[in-house]
């Protein structure tokens, strides 16, 4: 073998071993990032009624002229999910279909909320196929639950008690109130800490 030959081989060598260091490293760097990246769940306002705690009780009128009581123990004896939306909120129009299926899947009686112009209301009704569900366009109901920010969606369990509640922008932040609900906690953050613990 001539030297060329051999030099090129060592170097060929070292840089199939840096290839494989890199690749472990780079692998290292990724279980880091999952763990930091963790899943996120629905966004708990600070403030209003309290996970846990008994749901405000309210009798209201739904658009269709049905009466809609929200709070208090299900007759049903399912959970109850109210979905807060506006005819002007984007994510709520891409969020429509996806609770639907969701309280579908999880069995859950879905009720539509919001507090705007009755006429804006009825279009949003239209144009996603609502008809079929209970909403209340109430400003009552959302300063209950302290809703500032849509989507926003209050998970009352079939005792009447809050089991989640929160900003909710994706299928992910939906699932973790049913998550809260059937585990007892929080959030999704307090879940992954006991589970690691």
């Amino acid at each position: 073998m001539t030297t060329a030959l051999i030099i090129s081989q060592v170097l060929l060598w070292i840089v199939l071993g840096l290839t494989i260091l890199g690749g472990l490293a780079l692998a290292r760097q990724i279980g880091v990032l999952y763990e930091r990246v963790a899943p996120v769940g629905a966004l708990t306002p600070t403030h209003g009624p309290a996970l846990g705690s008994a749901a405000p009780r309210l009798k209201l009128t739904a658009l269709d002229g049905q009466n809609v009581e929200i709070g208090g123990p299900a007759t049903s004896g399912r959970s109850t999910l109210v979905l807060f939306v506006s005819a002007q909120c984007p994510v709520c129009k891409v969020l429509i279909p996806t609770v639907r299926d969701v309280a579908h899947k999880e069995r859950l009686n879905l009720i539509m909320a919001g507090d705007a112009p009755e006429e804006e209301q009825r279009s949003l009704i239209e144009r996603h196929s609502l008809t079929d569900l209970p909403f209340v366009n109430s400003a009552e109901l959302g300063r209950a639950y302290a809703v500032d920010k849509l989507p926003h969606a209050v998970l009352i369990d079939e005792a009447g008690v809050i089991a989640g509640r929160g900003l909710v922008n994706s299928r992910e932040h939906l699932e973790s109130l049913i998550v809260a609900r059937d585990t007892g906690m929080r959030s999704v953050q307090d879940y992954l800490s006991v589970a690691k613990g």
